[in-house]
């Protein structure tokens, strides 16, 4: 494998006039790097292991964060083929996962595929065993500004930190999209660790979606049951709505959907509490911003806007940055998802907020419909036209009819009216807190 540094642009003096150099730190030189990653949580760590994979050697590569990643801070669950490179870092995988609908529950045989749950400390350790066979320097730092000249990025830091000059800088820190969308959702959810005092969970079978949750005025809820062994699990009450809810509102919904599964709180302990929020939007997000500036994760365009799925394509894009730059190619990753994709998300978001379609339905519908491989394949933007045109006609047409013109109309519209700002959309949270015992 190449090092990749035949398409890094050579070090050069930063001319005297950049603005840049006029703020301050001008007493001490900056400090010179092939590639800068900006941020240092799962975007970074899965480009650190795919760089280190890949055999890319004699980068001088730098992350800059202002917080060194560490322990089990959230958990990712995602589908794959087995014998992947995550495969020794798993928590657990489930080949048969449930649908659950207030009117049947359904048992899906996912193969060739896994359902699979990664938790981060695993991850991070892997990430930081690249670091040290890469060399691989790291700044505990917030980034102020960033400058692309065409030829070096200038990265400004925080604090004492010293002003970094890369051949590339892969961004990774929350950043809002490019202009506004026509319909704004997040996936919001909380969850609970369960450690049980005797077996009770089937580590064989996991609970994909159980729509036997109240359903919110406005969006769509589910709970899911992901068990690592017989006697501890993860319990999570998930909404696809518009707005959060309070801190008593999701605990008040883990304990319905807690006591819906038949689970005895007195014989329970929690010893985890996760929370977290993703922007589900059809807005555009820049993932190319400048020449040298490339971003990835959510700010990238790797979270699905119809779903909040993220982990896959930010896998993805880790892979392809590596494998770009193990060639001597620039590091710049193809869109997360096809235009067509996005535009089937921007219906399907439409349907489901104006309420042309049910989301138990919805999604219920393509399970019931379709091979559940061609399903999730659909919903990680991996499938060809004519398997998406089998998921998209498992729905109910009028409703996407509808949804089609309304989505249509709303785009002219917003090329003939001025631009509008951009709302705030919260940037993707996923924390996890220990929980003591009591």
């Amino acid at each position: 494998m190449t090092s990749g540094r035949c398409c890094l642009a050579p070090p050069v003096a930063a001319p005297a006039a950049d603005p840049m150099w006029q703020r301050g730190r001008m007493h001490s030189a900056p400090v010179d790097v092939d590639l800068a990653l900006l941020g240092g949580g799962g975007a970074a760590s899965l480009v650190l292991a795919a760089l280190d994979r890949h055999g890319v050697r004699g980068l001088r590569v730098t992350v800059i964060d202002p917080v060194h990643r560490r322990g089990q801070d959230r958990t990712w669950a995602f589908w794959d083929r087995p014998g992947g490179d995550l495969d020794p870092l798993l928590s657990a995988s489930w080949q048969r996962v449930e649908v659950v609908t207030p009117a049947a529950r359904r048992v899906l045989d996912l193969a060739p595929l896994r359902y699979a749950m990664l938790r981060s400390a695993a991850v991070y350790e892997r990430a930081a065993a690249a670091e040290r066979r890469l060399g691989v320097t790291r700044m505990l730092a917030a980034v102020d500004s960033v400058h692309d000249d065409g030829e070096r990025v200038l990265v400004r830091t925080a604090g004492d930190a010293p002003t970094v000059r890369a051949g590339w800088v892969l961004d990774s820190r929350p950043r809002p999209p490019a202009r506004p969308g026509r319909t704004t959702w997040l996936q919001h959810f909380r969850g609970w660790w369960l450690a049980a005092e005797r077996p009770l969970f089937d580590p064989g079978r996991a609970v994909l979606m159980d729509f036997r949750t109240p359903q919110p005025a406005r969006g769509v809820s589910f709970g899911y049951l992901l068990p690592v062994s017989d006697r501890y699990a993860l319990v999570e009450y998930t909404e696809f709505s518009p707005t959060l809810l309070t801190g008593a509102g999701y605990d008040a919904a883990l304990a319905g959907y807690r006591d819906l599964l038949g689970l005895d709180s007195a014989r329970l302990t929690v010893r985890e509490v996760e929370n977290g929020v993703i922007p589900m939007t059809d807005a555009p997000f820049d993932a190319h911003p400048s020449p040298r500036v490339v971003r990835l994760g959510t700010a990238g365009g790797a979270t699905r806007p119809s779903t909040g799925f993220t982990f896959s394509a930010m896998r993805r894009q880790a892979d392809q940055v590596a494998r770009a730059l193990a060639e001597g190619r620039p590091p710049v990753p193809p869109p997360a998802y096809p235009r067509r994709h996005r535009w089937m998300d921007a219906v399907a978001l439409r349907a489901l907020d104006r309420g042309t379609v049910g989301g138990p339905e919805f999604f219920a519908r393509l399970f019931e419909r379709n091979a559940p491989e061609r399903v999730l394949r659909f919903l990680d933007g991996t499938t060809a036209p004519a398997e998406e045109l089998a998921v998209m006609s498992s729905t109910r047409l009028r409703p996407m009819v509808t949804a089609t013109v309304g989505d249509v109309a709303h785009r002219l519209r917003d090329r003939l009216r001025p631009p509008r700002p951009v709302p705030a959309v919260p940037p993707p949270v996923r924390e996890s807190m220990i929980r003591p015992e009591v």
